[in-house]
This record gives C-alpha cells, structure tokens and sequence, in this order.
C-alpha cells in the first residue's frame, strides 16, 4: 500500500492533543481507537515519522482492517478526513483543526458518546458488525424479547450521564474487541434497565460467556434472562450459579462417557429441563446418565430423558425413591412371572389315568341287551 501524507491546519512542532479530545472523545472511545489516533498525531508532528497502514498495523499487532476502522471511527467523529486514491484506497488523512470541531449533538448521543459503527469505503461492501445469530433456542424468552422497546435520545442522554454506565460501555468494547452498535448499546442497556441487572454483574456475564467460547451478545442475553428468572442480583450468585451447571454439565458428560467433544446445545437444553423444569439434583441426572449407558451401551439423550420422565411421574426425588421403585418394580415383576407360569403350568396338566382306565371305554344300553337276551331265550 502507498504511504499516506498528513497535513494540518496549523505547524505545531510538538505533539499535542487538545483538552477537548481528552474530555468529550477519549473517554467515550475505543482504547485502541484512542492508540491510533495518537499515533496520528505523533507522526504528523514528527518529520522523520512515516505513517502506512500496514506498518501501523504492525506495530499495534493488528489487522489493516483494524486500522482503517480506527480511522473511519475518527472520521465519523469528524476529527479527520480521509482522502481516496483513484484506486480507493486511503491517499491521505486531514485533520481538522479542533477549535472547529462541531459541538456534540447530545439530542443523538448514540452517534457521538456510545455508537462507533464504521462507514466503508466508495465501492467496498458494507459488513455488520453485528455478532453472529445464535440458533433459536439461545433467543431470550418471548415475554424478554417483547418489554424491551428502543431507548430514545432523552434516555439515551440520562444513561449517558452515569458514570457506571460509561465505564460499563468502555469494558463491553474492550472485551468484545470492537466498537458497539446501536444493537449492543440498547442490548446492554436492556441488562441494566429492563432486568435489573447492575454494572457489575453485567460484567461478569461478559466475562463468563466470552472465556466459554461465547462473544455473541444474542448468546449473552439468553444468559442475562436466564439470570433474571432465577433471581441472580450480584456476582458471586452468578458465580454459584456457573459453578453449579458447570459441575452438573461435567457430571452429564462423565456419566455417558462423553469423550473430545462438547455438548451442543440441544443436549444442553436436555439438562436444563431435567435440572430446572424436572427439579432433579446431579445425583438423580448422573444415575439416569448411567442407566442408559448399561441399557444401550451408548449416550443417548432422548433414552436419558424416558428414564427421568418416568421417575418425574413417580414422584422420585432422591436415591433412596429410586431404590424403592426398584424394589417395587422387581416385586411386580417376580409376581407376574409367578403367575405366569403357574398359569402355563395348569394349562399343560394332563388328565389322570390308571391301568382300568387307560383305554378308549365302551358304552352298553341295558334295556335294549335284556330285551334281546328274553327273544334268545324263546
């Protein structure tokens, strides 16, 4: 890629960035934003310093994409200009004098204070930097889905004004490694306002999901509504609450011999029917787990969950239940079998016979001899 010019209004030959950058924008922004732009401004003021996008890129360890973004964000914030080549690329970088800059439009403050969504270049294709949908289940529930309603400017600007919010915007971008959209920013503040989520735990959640593999912020809210049914408020609640699934999704696993691989998300919602909607412990779960396997040498979630909905209708609720429906179902069972066979055995009885009886029996009519017997006679 060609090296960019830089040029100014002014001939400063020292670097400087002005208060209201620090005051209004920096707080607001991308920390990494915040590198490149003074970067920018460390090269403009240094003769020897020779600014590319893919040198910058190198030396902050990020992508060019990366790089361009920043200076598109800063753009948006009209505090550069960026000039194109014929061939579209990037030719040159003007940044405008910051006692000209225009004041802040509070009446939309998601263009200004919270959204860094990037504009793209003449001819290239837009991208959404929407996280990825997750499948249906991982939706939040209707009723969830249906209270939340768009914040307007005046809320927006209310949020705005806390400092906890702030700081809880400036960590969601750090953890999700990207400017936040309109999308994410009403999403996060859905968390807070809506279900009652505080700061802190709302950062937690971030963590959690992000170190389990999970950035999607469709994914995160499923989480967040999972917590507010079952009435999570702080941070070592939920930290009780991961370490509780945690536990029972390796007991699961461990039981049906589940060996490489991690549950998809259908069989997770196995278990949070059986833990939740069933009320089973890990003791019931694990033993129904391992009952499959000795029945069909397999894990086989569909054959688990018979198992457990038959126990649900019994009534079973710890191991000792389990023993004494064992017990019950044996006693049935050995009762059965003996009236079967007693029945079996009646029915192949044979008839009882002696050595008078043993041959087919004639039958005589008295009369009728007798009668032929006098005729004889005469």
């Amino acid at each position: 890629m060609e090296k960019i010019t830089l040029h100014k209004d002014n001939d400063y030959s020292i670097t400087t960035v002005s208060n209201r950058f620090i005051d209004e924008y920096m707080t607001s922004a991308n920390g990494e934003f915040v590198k490149i732009y003074l970067y920018l401004l460390r090269c403009m003021n240094s003769p020897d310093c020779c600014f590319s996008i893919s040198k910058t890129a190198d030396k902050f360890n990020h992508t060019e994409k990366d790089i361009q973004r920043a200076l598109k964000y800063w753009e948006k914030m009209n505090l550069l200009q960026l000039e194109y080549a014929p061939d579209k690329t990037i030719s040159g970088i003007y940044f405008t004098d910051s006692d000209t800059i225009p004041e802040k439009d509070d009446s939309v403050p998601l263009k200004k204070a919270f959204s860094a969504q990037t504009t793209t270049e003449p001819g290239e294709r837009t991208q959404s930097l929407a996280p990825d949908a997750e499948s249906a289940h991982n939706m939040p529930p209707d009723n969830v889905r249906e209270a939340r309603a768009a914040y307007n400017a005046d809320e927006l600007k209310a949020f705005q004004e806390k400092e906890e919010i702030r700081e809880l915007m400036f960590v969601a971008e750090s953890y999700l490694k990207k400017p936040l959209t309109s999308t994410d920013i009403q999403t996060l503040l859905s968390w807070y306002d809506r279900l009652g989520l505080s700061a802190d735990l709302i950062v937690y959640l971030l963590e959690y999901c992000i170190a389990g593999g999970h950035s999607s912020l469709h994914y995160m809210d499923k989480v967040a509504a999972n917590w507010k049914e079952e009435n999570i408020k702080t941070v070592e609640q939920a930290k009780q609450n991961v370490q509780a699934h945690s536990r029972l999704h390796y007991a699961v696993i461990k039981a049906l011999g589940i060996q490489g691989r991690s549950l998809i998300p259908a069989e997770s919602s196995y278990i949070e029917k059986w833990n939740k909607e069933y009320g089973f412990k890990e003791e019931i779960i694990a033993e129904a787990c391992s009952r499959t396997i000795l029945a069909i040498h397999q894990p086989n979630f569909e054959y688990t969950d018979r198992i457990l909905s038959n126990w649900k209708r019994q009534d079973i609720q710890c191991t000792e239940d389990i023993r004494r429906a064992d017990a019950a179902f044996q006693a049935a069972k050995t009762a059965e079998r003996t009236h079967t066979s007693a029945t079996r055995a009646a029915a192949m009885k044979p008839t009882a016979t002696n050595r008078f009886n043993s041959f087919p029996q004639r039958t005589y009519n008295m009369d009728q001899l007798e009668a032929e017997l006098l005729n004889t006679a005469r």
